[in-house]
């Protein structure tokens, strides 16, 4: 058990190990190119090729979509309520609570933990997440709601495309699935390494509330897997790929824009590192949790 449960998670860690110590060392990487290529052609390119080659039933993978949209009202509802109670700006805290790092962490451990089908499934939540992030996240960050920012989200687009060739049982030509193939294969190193990197450029200027931003996204998202799961009756890898999705520490995108948005950024990057700190070390425990 041990020796799986290393083989999870020592691809993860090495591979962040990397971007991390490419960065202190100097040498350029240049994230926001790095970003956009993984999130406008690579991602949706492994959600056109997961959700039309992998071997999982349409059925599975939109339960565990469905699943991880409860888990976004669980986290949203109950983040709201928090932070009235304890007086903190929802606009500045609320999307670190509700959108963890499905990216750079949750597919990967799916993929390592359950292979293919893993990977599928997280897409699938993946997917979800991405649209509530980039319309949700950035309306409550901006304090503007805007429907046009679901156009501007790379992942619908894949999906799109998927979708009629899934319902109909059409098998897409052997070159796209290839090349959609090879295209989203560079999701997860890339994202590990870039991971790395933005933990070695961020800098804890304050603790106080990030501590608690931090385990209350981590302790929140794990009780809210479970919630759903059980509400939803997932068993298996679903079960599995739901709750390591929903347990994941705060995604690196609430800091890009809470800096944008000046919505108290120094909170939430230190909020980033103490959440994938301590979610490193717990990795093994969460994962011996859910099988």
């Amino acid at each position: 058990m041990q020796g799986d449960l290393f083989a999870v998670i020592a691809p993860v860690l090495i591979t962040a190990a990397i971007g991390y110590a490419w960065s202190k060392s100097g040498r350029a990487f240049d994230t926001e190119f790095i970003t956009t290529i993984v999130l406008t052609i690579a991602t949706p390119c492994l959600v056109f090729s997961s959700l039309t080659r992998l071997p999982v039933a349409v059925e599975t993978m939109a339960q565990v979509a469905v699943a991880y949209l409860v888990v976004l009202v669980l986290l949203g509802v109950g983040g709201a309520v928090f932070l009235r109670l304890v007086g903190w700006p929802a606009h500045s805290y609320l999307p670190a609570i509700m959108f963890g790092n499905l990216g750079n962490m949750g597919i990967p451990l799916a993929m390592f933990a359950y292979g293919e089908a893993g990977l599928a499934l997280a897409v699938a939540g993946f997917a979800i997440h991405s649209v509530g992030q980039f319309t949700v996240g950035v309306s409550v960050a901006s304090g503007s709601m805007s429907v046009r920012q679901l156009s501007r989200t790379p992942v619908v687009y894949g999906v799109i495309a998927a979708l009629p060739l899934v319902v109909f049982e059409v098998r897409p030509p052997l070159w796209i699935s290839n090349a959609a193939q090879l295209l989203g294969s560079m999701v997860v190193p890339l994202m590990l390494l870039t991971l790395g990197v933005a933990l070695a450029r961020l800098k804890v200027q304050r603790l106080g509330r990030s501590v608690v931003i931090a385990f209350v996204r981590l302790g929140g998202g794990l009780a809210a897997g479970f919630a759903a799961a059980s509400l939803l009756g997932l068993e298996g890898t679903a079960r599995g790929v739901l709750i390591i999705q929903a347990a994941m520490p705060l995604a690196v995108f609430n800091y890009v824009f809470a800096q944008r948005y000046k919505r108290e950024p120094e909170d939430v990057a230190a909020a980033i590192i103490i959440s994938t700190i301590v979610s490193f070390s717990t990795l093994p425990f969460l994962l011996l949790l859910i099988r």
